[in-house]
């Protein structure tokens, strides 16, 4: 197929949970199956969408291991049934099964965790629901922390690694101020100009505007 033929992506976006998450819904247009990026919580929320919107889920990225991005997971696969696919990069695994690594423990108190069925590497394609998405590694926030890219589209899910005029916070187990620097202006603002990123929280943006705008740039 074309890129003239290629059918266009959909993206809808819930902000979910206690800090506000940015939580993705993507398809392509005309298509039922959808992928959701970031299910941070009210993973019920999330399903009545997805049901609403006569879609099923195929698979859930994680952009790591922070547990207002992952704690819907659950209920929402729940909810949707199937076989759903769970995806976080390889090297974000040991944050998101231990609560005193990944938020939930010291902030909320509830002590969660989450291990995804599939873990990806940096530079990995990932083919779902007829998108390709392609794993950035941008270390920084958290030490596993990834993008997924749509190439063909022009859309990053950047998660907590960029939001628009600023990045995530280092302080947290495993993040680096030297590596989320190298990660914005050595990838992410790498990409070409008009890439739409889509953050984890906070409005979408993009990489002519950070480059130009963006403090850390």
């Amino acid at each position: 197929m074309s890129s003239k033929e290629k059918k266009p992506v959909q993206i809808k976006m819930l902000v979910v949970g206690p800090i506000g998450t940015n939580c993705y819904v993507v398809h392509l247009e005309g298509r039922r199956e959808c992928v959701v990026v970031d299910p941070g919580d009210n993973g019920g929320r999330i399903a009545a969408q997805l049901k609403d919107d006569g879609l099923i889920l195929d698979s859930i990225l994680l952009t790591h291991g922070h547990f207002d991005h992952y704690e819907g997971a659950v209920e929402l696969i729940d909810e949707m049934g199937g076989d759903i696919g769970t995806y976080i990069l390889d090297k974000e695994l040991d944050l998101i099964t231990d609560p005193a690594l990944n938020g939930s423990q010291g902030m909320m108190g509830r002590g969660t965790s989450f291990e995804p069925d599939h873990t990806v590497s940096d530079g990995e394609l990932l083919s779902l629901a007829g998108m390709e998405f392609k794993v950035i590694h941008t270390p920084g926030h958290t030490g596993g922390g990834c993008c997924y890219y749509l190439e063909d589209e022009g859309i990053l899910f950047a998660g907590d690694t960029v939001f628009m005029e600023s990045i995530g916070r280092t302080d947290l187990p495993t993040g680096s101020m030297p590596e989320l620097l190298d990660s914005l202006r050595e990838k992410i603002l790498k990409l070409p100009d008009e890439t739409r990123i889509l953050p984890g929280h906070g409005p979408v943006t993009d990489v002519a505007y950070e480059a130009a705008n963006n403090p850390y740039a």
